[in-house]
């Protein structure tokens, strides 16, 4: 059973108990029995164990966990510190830099962005060794889905990223309007260049954030 041991725990005692679910974990049971799967078990909801559902002010969606060994932590676009980075995560980087916005340490570890209220949410929460996306269509996007539209229902501003035609398609789930949703192409070698450089949406996260009376994040 989940046990997120915070205020998200609600949301999963009700999702858990659907039928897509049941036959999700049905699913998830045999494929982490009879082959390698990212993350670990016990990283699966890493991004809601991080940011409790009242703390999250910051929403980054990506699509699948990285799928080669010692990359996926449950987080998206985040690797554990000592492995080599992404080329989405050495883009992202590098775009905070440019921005010139708050930051602290770098890491690949991204959980000190978690722990300050920003959801690093993966549409598809685990994956095949070296296959990506083997686990896509499984029912992990309607519980990832229905989060986001929780969030997007809560009216405390929050800024939602949203990076390539994926995540850009989530659009239609957020309801508030007190939301600010940014929008640009993905991080990734194939498409970086064609409007993320230069988006500055972590500058306008935190203009907003700052607006609407909530702390900035250290990047």
């Amino acid at each position: 059973m989940i046990n997120v041991q915070n205020d998200w725990q609600s949301f999963f005692d009700r999702e858990q108990k659907q039928s897509y679910y049941l036959a999700l974990r049905e699913f998830l049971i045999k494929e982490y029995y009879s082959t390698t799967i990212y993350p670990p078990m016990n990283e699966i909801f890493n991004a809601f164990k991080l940011c409790p559902f009242e703390k999250t002010k910051v929403v980054i969606v990506g699509q699948d966990p990285y799928h080669e060994e010692g990359q996926a932590m449950g987080l998206s676009f985040s690797v554990r510190e000592g492995t080599q980075e992404p080329p989405s995560l050495q883009n992202i980087h590098k775009e905070i830099i440019d921005e010139g916005v708050e930051m602290g340490p770098w890491s690949s570890d991204l959980s000190r962005w978690a722990r300050q209220g920003v959801l690093l949410l993966n549409s598809t929460l685990t994956v095949r060794a070296h296959k990506a996306a083997s686990h896509s269509s499984k029912g992990w996007e309607t519980l990832t889905d229905r989060a986001i539209i929780e969030l997007g229902k809560d009216t405390r501003p929050k800024v939602f990223m949203l990076w390539g035609s994926y995540a850009r398609s989530k659009k239609a789930l957020i309801e508030s309007k007190n939301h600010l949703i940014l929008e640009a192409v993905h991080p990734s070698p194939l498409s970086a260049y064609r409007g993320f450089f230069g988006c500055g949406h972590f500058k306008k996260c935190n203009d907003f954030l700052q607006e609407t009376n909530q702390e900035r994040i250290i990047w």
